[in-house]
C-alpha cells in the first residue's frame, strides 16, 4: 500500500508539479461532492480547518477552485471546481487509468477479480473477504 501511495503522489506531481497529492485529493472530492464547505473537507479528512484553508487558497490561486455563496445560507461559502480545475483533474485521471491498464494488462482475469475484491473490501473497511468464485464482480 505504501508503494501504491508513493506512485499516486509521484503521478500527481508529474501531471501538475506545483500541486501536491493533497491538492489532487481535494479536487477529486469536490468533483464528487460539489458545493462542499471547507469545514466539510476538514471533517471528512480529519484535518484542522487551517490546513484545509491553506490548501483551498493554493487551489484558488491556481484557478482550480472557486468559492461561491451558498444559495441556502448566504453566510456560508461553498467550493466548486472551475472549468480549469475539472480539466486538470480529468487529465490526471485519464493518465492514471492508462497507467493502471498498462500495469494490469498481463494479469489473469481471476487475479484481477480477486485484486478488485480486495481493494473494494479495503475501501469499504471490511475484513478483506473475497467473494466466492461464483459471485460476479461488477466492472467499475
Amino acid at each position: 500500500m505504501t508503494a501504491f501511495a508513493r506512485r499516486a503522489r509521484a503521478l500527481a506531481a508529474h501531471m501538475h508539479p506545483e500541486l501536491s497529492f493533497v491538492s489532487f485529493t481535494l479536487l477529486s472530492h469536490l468533483e464528487h461532492q460539489p458545493g462542499s464547505r471547507a469545514t466539510d473537507l476538514a471533517a471528512h479528512y480529519m484535518l484542522d480547518k487551517s490546513t484545509i484553508s491553506r490548501q483551498v487558497s493554493v487551489l484558488e490561486k491556481a484557478g482550480l477552485v472557486e468559492r461561491t455563496t451558498d444559495t441556502v445560507d448566504g453566510r456560508v461559502y461553498v467550493l466548486h471546481l472551475t472549468d480549469h480545475g475539472a480539466e486538470i483533474l480529468a487529465e490526471v485521471n485519464d493518465h492514471r487509468r492508462l497507467v493502471f491498464r498498462e500495469r494490469l494488462a498481463g494479469w489473469e482475469a481471476d487475479d484481477l477479480a480477486r485484486f478488485a475484491a480486495y481493494l473494494r473490501g479495503y475501501n469499504e473497511g471490511s475484513s478483506g473477504t473475497v467473494p466466492s468464485d461464483g459471485e460476479q464482480l461488477a466492472e467499475e
